[in-house]
């Protein structure tokens, strides 16, 4: 699957669902949400991608137990780290082959 033809309204949904999730309001709740968005995301087959789904999958981990157990600035760092992988997720995704 590409961003090209009728998957790619499908991925770019995927996309910004995820960008929102990173910044929803109860994180624990968002991380379930993204695990199963990543799921198709993963399915590609992709090495590459793959390991960059778990990466973006620990971060929206990460994420909700800084805010549990922390919030304010940590959170915030935390926000932008998972935004960072997910753009790594959206490159590979655009760049690599099926």
């Amino acid at each position: 699957m590409e961003f090209t033809t009728a998957t790619g309204g499908r991925w770019l949904q995927i996309f910004d669902r995820l960008e929102r999730l990173v910044h929803a309001e109860d994180a624990s709740a968002a991380a379930g949400e993204a695990r199963s968005l990543l799921a198709e995301i993963d399915r590609r087959g992709s090495e590459l991608i793959s390991a960059a789904v778990d990466d973006f999958l620990i971060d929206m981990l990460t994420l909700a137990f800084v805010a549990e157990a922390f919030g304010g600035g940590t959170l915030e760092a935390a926000r932008r780290l998972a935004q960072k992988r997910l753009s790594k997720i959206k490159l590979l995704s655009v760049v690599l082959p099926v």
